[in-house]
């Protein structure tokens, strides 16, 4: 619903933070990992996700899209809430809760606070085949992922395309052309479809 949030940073913890947009001042959760991201600078630019439960409306910011997108990859799993999500972001940075995820480290997951051992298997057995697809994992170091690719998907999905397919034709163009745009995937995929 509130897709980044972007003003004066008027509170600052590392916890989270106050965002005044226009005079509304916006309480926003962040992980330790944003938290040292933060810039020095007075306005801010936040990606945001909006929890929504029937006794609160919480608000997760992050300064990396990609941070959010694993965010919600670990909110996705049964028994990982978004309190235990932050922890986990604060805990570790994002690409070693990748790196774990992708090569199956229990020991890594369950060294977080409040996560088990059950918790840390089911997190890996959960996020480890979207983790390897998602991510680009061929690289030494996993600087991000291709979110051009996701985009495309997920724009094919609505025009009634099976995932699937879509997903086969997607990972072709993209193994082809790493750095093709989302216009070009989508048309491709189109054609191929």
């Amino acid at each position: 619903m509130i897709a980044h949030l972007q003003g004066r940073l008027v509170e600052k913890t590392p916890t989270e933070v106050v965002i005044d947009c226009n005079g509304v001042g916006y309480q926003v959760n962040i992980s330790l990992h944003t938290f040292s991201l933060l810039p020095d600078s007075e306005n801010i630019r936040l990606y945001t996700f909006l929890q929504v439960k029937e006794d609160a409306h919480t608000l997760f910011g992050f300064i990396e899209k990609a941070e959010r997108e694993l965010f919600k990859l670990l909110i996705s799993v049964s028994g990982v809430g978004a309190g235990t999500a932050r922890t986990m972001l604060s805990s570790l940075e994002p690409k070693q809760i990748i790196n774990a995820i992708a090569s199956g480290d229990v020991a890594t997951i369950q060294s977080i606070k409040g996560i088990g051992a059950k918790t840390a298997q089911r997190v890996i057995l959960d996020l480890k085949d979207k983790v390897l697809k998602v991510y680009d994992l061929g690289e030494v170091s996993v600087s991000g992922y291709n979110t051009n690719k996701d985009e495309a998907l997920s724009a094919l999905e609505v025009l009634g395309f099976n995932k699937k397919a879509a997903e086969k034709v997607v990972d072709k163009i993209v193994r082809e052309n790493p750095d093709v745009t989302v216009e070009t995937i989508i048309k491709q995929a189109l054609k191929n479809l």
